[in-house]
């Protein structure tokens, strides 16, 4: 008998589905914690009333003092960056160990990023040891067992990307560039603070205008996303035609920075299933990759519109046969052509159908 296979390691999942949980009512984000969805957003903001602040946020870092506290990674909507709130959510939670990620309202230019991640900075425990490598190097928290975020490409860095932490360094070390005849003693190896991910959403017309701006604007900026309820209302906009370029900039400003693709906002009719799902298609046409939710009955549906179809797996998987077998750019017997970029699409796709498996 021939040897069983090793068994496989576990792979991260790509998020399809971003569940908001109201912060100031535990009881709602504990069950959100294994409904299934790929995120848990506890929201600090506009599902919690002004009176209900502060037992959010103390209920929110009681829930995150947990290095793992349910099924999904646990993300935070803090207040608004301008506002008198966010300093202090931020500081109080970024150094929790069930942190996976913070989601910051209104952004509306790269000043945003820096004033969050210099608060979460300050709050955030220091990563031990002097020989850090890969994420935890730029800053970047690492995360807890079972709570990994797949991103959506990997190899070399993205150049955007490259270039966004270049800066930062620079912005770090002002002095560091200054030339000596005698190489001054290396300064002994400081530990770096680990940084939580970051997450900007766009929600003004100038938060549009800035995207690609606020999508390179730190290492710890790990996405972007719209907030199209306040930007429709910013543009006086009726219907979804109006935001159709908003939406688009957002795309397009996300892959140029080296980011995954952003998720679609959130459809507000939790009772319109087949409205949900005709929505996401149109996303998924877009370029959006998956959906924040506002209740659990979403979240099928918006995992099953941002999937790839039977017929999309199939024609992926022969691409990449095609591609392992021959190598470079072909055309395939339908008449197909086949390169480098085309292959590459090929296995994000066959990457979301194990999803289904």
């Amino acid at each position: 008998m021939r040897p069983a296979p090793p068994p496989r390691e576990p792979v991260a999942r790509t998020p399809l589905t971003w569940l908001y949980v109201p912060g100031d009512r535990p009881e709602v984000v504990a069950k959100a914690l294994h409904c299934g969805a790929d995120v848990v957003v506890v929201d600090l903001e506009d599902a919690v009333a002004p009176d209900r602040k502060d037992r959010a946020l103390r209920a929110t870092a009681e829930l995150l003092s947990d290095p793992a506290p349910g099924t999904a990674p646990v993300h935070v909507r803090v207040n608004a960056l301008d506002g008198p709130l966010a300093e202090t959510e931020i500081r109080t939670l970024a150094a929790l160990p069930g942190l996976a990620g913070l989601r910051l309202p209104k952004v509306q230019g790269p000043a945003d990023i820096h004033r969050a991640a210099g608060w979460a900075t300050t709050a955030a425990r220091p990563a031990a040891g002097p020989a850090l490598t890969g994420r935890l190097a730029t800053g970047r928290r690492a995360r807890t067992p079972g709570a990994a975020v797949a991103p959506l490409t990997t190899g070399t860095t993205h150049p955007a990307r490259a270039a966004r932490t270049a800066r930062t360094a620079r912005t770090a070390a002002p002095g560091s560039a200054t030339a000596t005849l005698t190489p001054a003693a290396a300064p002994a190896p400081a530990a770096l603070p680990a940084t939580p991910a970051l997450y900007a959403l766009l929600e003004s017309a100038l938060g549009i205008e800035h995207a690609f701006a606020i999508a390179t604007a730190h290492p710890a900026l790990r996405g972007i996303a719209l907030g199209e309820a306040d930007l429709a209302t910013e543009l006086g906009v009726r219907d979804e035609a109006g935001l159709a370029w908003p939406r688009s900039r957002t795309v397009v400003a996300a892959r140029a920075a080296g980011l995954a693709p952003p998720p679609q906002s959130v459809y507000p009719d939790v009772a319109d299933l087949d409205g949900l799902a005709r929505s996401c298609a149109r996303g998924r046409a877009l370029g959006f990759l998956g959906r924040a939710a506002i209740h659990p009955r979403q979240l099928p549906v918006i995992e099953a519109a941002h999937l790839p179809s039977p017929e999309e797996v199939e024609a992926a998987a022969e691409i990449v046969r095609a591609a392992g077998a021959e190598g470079g750019a072909q055309a395939l017997p339908d008449g197909r052509f086949v390169d480098a970029a085309v292959v590459a699409g090929a296995r994000r796709v066959l990457s979301l159908a194990e999803r289904r498996n």
